[in-house]
């Protein structure tokens, strides 16, 4: 059974599979964005940023451009990429995701990583958003790898804290904790407020960006309790 599984055809049709009902569970699910001003802003004006999530919450994210396009159409017209690992499981992840309209940029620290640093600035230099997950592909969970703060400080760009949370969830047993959106409930997904990253300062912004991160999740997580 395992070998069936990890077979690339199969691979491939649980992939779509994965993606038709994230898809699913976005239409059905009362979106609300909180925050997303200076996004906005920094779109309207022609620049760009690297947009970091927790792993546990990336089936959250993808009506994140939806949302953000009904509020500024020219976001419509950009690409995002997201950051993915080249081991099976990240390519199972883009598969899963490529119907959103994002694009896979393939590395991670141990493979492949200096080719992924270059496609990201030059991704980034065309004005087009990154999506990172600082703990992926494998944790620690809720621990920020150095790359997002690296990458930030050598295009200098922002990176803008993200947060999602869903009233109706399953908690999978997955090493990141991460949170399965289920249908016909309330979505919440929360812009944080952009940091900077000075040139030289890549190791003293990261504690930064973790906190930030932690912040955007629990302010997404404490605005679907108000409202009950």
């Amino acid at each position: 059974m395992r070998k069936l599984i990890r077979h690339p055809a199969v691979q491939a049709g649980l992939a779509r599979l994965l993606g038709a009902y994230i898809a699913f569970v976005g239409r059905t699910t009362r979106w609300t964005l909180l925050g997303g001003d200076a996004v906005l802003a920094e779109a309207r004006a022609g620049h760009t940023m690297i947009l970091a999530f927790w792993h546990e919450r990336l089936p959250a994210i993808p009506p994140l451009f939806r949302l953000l396009a009904e509020r500024e159409p020219v976001i419509a017209r950009l690409v995002p990429h997201v950051l993915v690992s080249r081991h099976r499981d990240g390519r199972f992840i883009g598969a899963a995701v490529e119907r959103f309209g994002v694009r896979m940029v393939y590395g991670s620290s141990s493979r492949g990583g200096a080719q992924a640093l270059k496609e990201m600035l030059r991704i980034l230099r065309a004005g087009n958003p990154v999506l990172i997950t600082p703990d992926g592909p494998r944790g620690p969970r809720r621990q920020a790898a150095p790359g997002v703060a690296h990458l930030a400080a050598l295009a200098q760009v922002p990176v803008l804290p993200i947060g999602a949370s869903v009233s109706h969830h399953r908690i999978l047993p997955s090493w990141d904790r991460m949170m399965l959106p289920l249908p016909f409930g309330r979505g919440c997904l929360v812009c944080g407020t952009p940091i900077a990253v000075p040139r030289d300062g890549a190791e003293a912004a990261l504690p930064a960006i973790a906190a930030a991160l932690d912040a955007a999740c629990a302010a997404a997580d404490a605005a679907l309790e108000r409202r009950g």
